[in-house]
């Protein structure tokens, strides 16, 4: 099987340096460490053309199947019940359940009683790794896709190192153009997201960068900052008030039911008449116990289970201790929560192991594959690859490596790089003048 990774040295200290404070200032990579640790690579990942188009056509598939199964799932409330949501999203699925059941009702501004709109902005991430059986995902970020400002930040700083490696696209600008030809000119957009964490503060303000230079009005906010008027969406902020021209949710589905009363959050899952950026009906299918109903749908989902290993519910293998099954939260996120054996620490184990027992319904059993490493001067890496899509068309790649088979908030975020001329990239560093 050939690798799809291309292994090249890294950049060295005074260069990583630089680069290092213009991630920080120009890319908002406002966490470049945590704790003692880098989280930005010295190396990209380096990838062969044809492995890239190859894992684009496969992202754009599941795209296709991932947007037509949660269509299907706002209709069938009777088994959300099974995909390990918490009880108050449930509620607001139930009434988008209700909206859908009363038919699609066009209104102004091309949304839909759905949450849906003509003017779509739906965008997905989809997690690959190029296992000893080629690519498998690990998961669908299709609620809040994270990594945007590293994904089209980073490639420009390390491929002028790189002779014959170029940026594959940029996720974020092409994010923006769908964002603003989706809104007038002059129009407000808010970039709701839970503002009291950093990562997701440095990507909205990334994106509100590129925005403003398009003549749209871009406020960072709070989801807790929306207000409803005959289903449109205002901003309710200190610093502004008035009509919204789109909402761009970065905040998880889940955490939505416990936002104060008055910011009616069952409308970010139907009922807008202000177009959204995603919907919070993705939710249905960003559970990793997504695939525990996939026999009770009518959706086709070829790529999909060709993709994503085997998945059970925790109480039907036999996981704890066998090295052939992961466990997962069916919400959790960055790799929290995952329990590998013989990777994972006792410690962190335990407390999963507790968890899985006192709660099995809102876990999973994963079946374990072995991801190919990139060979490393400090040891051996394992990548893996993002793949974005905009309303199902690739449109760029987020990069993480990690020391061990697992992606968590210990791994590192890697610029992405695709091989432009094989015989020109050098595996050597070049230095720049």
């Amino acid at each position: 099987m050939i690798s799809p990774w291309r292994a090249v040295d890294p950049i060295d200290s005074a260069a990583y340096g630089a680069l290092r404070r213009r991630a920080i200032f120009d890319c908002c990579k406002w966490d470049p460490q945590v704790g003692d640790a880098a989280v930005i690579a010295r190396a990209p990942l380096v990838v062969n053309r044809d492995a890239w188009t190859e894992v684009a056509a496969l992202a754009e598939a599941l795209a296709r199947e991932t947007r037509a199964a949660e269509a299907e799932l706002i209709r069938r409330p009777d088994l959300h019940g099974r995909l390990g949501l918490p009880r108050g999203t449930r509620r607001s699925l139930a009434k988008a359940a209700k909206d859908a059941a009363r038919g699609t009702r066009r209104t102004p501004h091309g949304a839909s009683r759905t949450g849906a709109s003509r003017t779509d902005v739906r965008l997905i991430r989809f997690d690959f790794h190029f296992t000893t059986d080629g690519w498998r995902i690990s998961e669908a970020n299709v609620d809040v896709p994270g990594g945007l400002n590293e994904a089209a930040g980073f490639p420009p700083l390390f491929a002028p190192y790189y002779t014959g490696a170029t940026a594959i696209g940029d996720p974020a600008q092409s994010y923006v153009d769908a964002l603003s030809a989706a809104t007038p000119d002059g129009g407000a957009i808010a970039l709701i997201h839970a503002t009291a964490y950093s990562d997701d503060e440095q990507m909205m303000a990334f994106v509100a960068r590129r925005l403003e230079p398009r003549g749209r009005v871009a406020h960072l906010a709070s989801p807790a900052h929306l207000r409803w008027r005959d289903g449109r969406a205002h901003l309710h902020a200190s610093w502004w008030r008035g009509p919204l021209d789109l909402v761009v949710r970065f905040f998880p589905a889940e955490w939505l039911y416990q936002l104060p009363r008055a910011c009616e959050p069952d409308y970010l899952f139907s009922g807008s008449r202000t177009p959204l950026s995603n919907p919070a009906t993705a939710i249905l299918v960003q559970s990793k116990r997504f695939p525990t109903i996939w026999n009770e749908l009518d959706t086709p989902l070829p790529a999909w289970r060709a993709l994503l290993p085997e998945t059970r519910d925790p109480r039907d293998v036999s996981w704890r201790g066998s090295p052939d099954w992961v466990v997962k939260p069916a919400l959790g996120r960055v790799g929290e929560g995952v329990g590998i054996t013989g990777i994972s620490d006792a410690a962190d184990w335990n407390k999963i192991s507790r968890a899985i027992r006192w709660s099995p319904s809102h876990w999973v059993a994963q079946r374990r594959f072995e991801t190919v490493s990139i060979p490393a001067a400090g040891g051996a890496t394992y990548p893996c690859l993002g793949v974005y899509t905009l309303n199902e068309r690739a449109i760029g790649a987020y990069g993480r490596v990690a020391s061990r088979p697992l992606i968590d908030s210990m791994a590192q975020d890697a610029a992405v790089l695709l091989i432009r001329d094989e015989s020109t990239l050098n595996s050597k560093l070049e230095t720049r003048n």
